[in-house]
């Protein structure tokens, strides 16, 4: 099986953001190894992991561990996603903090 692609991991992201909406949860908190473990059992693949992790983040989302620079990931990294409104209005982390 090939490793996961930041696409599928931005699936993923996207599949729990709208499960925990559904369950009339304020927000989840997405670490990037336990997210690895979770759909790669012992595969490395933090990069993917980390880019979608990113990606996904829209404006209100915050850092719980954040990584120590934009062009390195650590397994620490840990986000916390508001999925009260999952919008698509709703502006990117990047966007907003421009």
């Amino acid at each position: 099986m090939e490793k996961f692609t930041m696409e599928d991991y931005k699936a993923r992201l996207q599949s729990k953001k709208q499960d925990a909406h559904n369950k009339e949860w304020l927000y989840i908190e997405v670490n990037a190894k336990d997210l690895i473990e979770e759909y790669e059992p012992g595969v490395k693949n933090l990069n993917a992991a980390c880019k979608a992790m990113l990606s996904e983040m829209l404006e209100g989302d915050y850092f719980v561990v954040e990584p120590k620079s934009k062009s390195k990931c650590a397994y620490a990294l840990t986000i916390r996603y508001y999925v009260d409104n999952l919008s698509p209005e709703r502006r990117t982390y990047a966007e907003a903090n421009a």
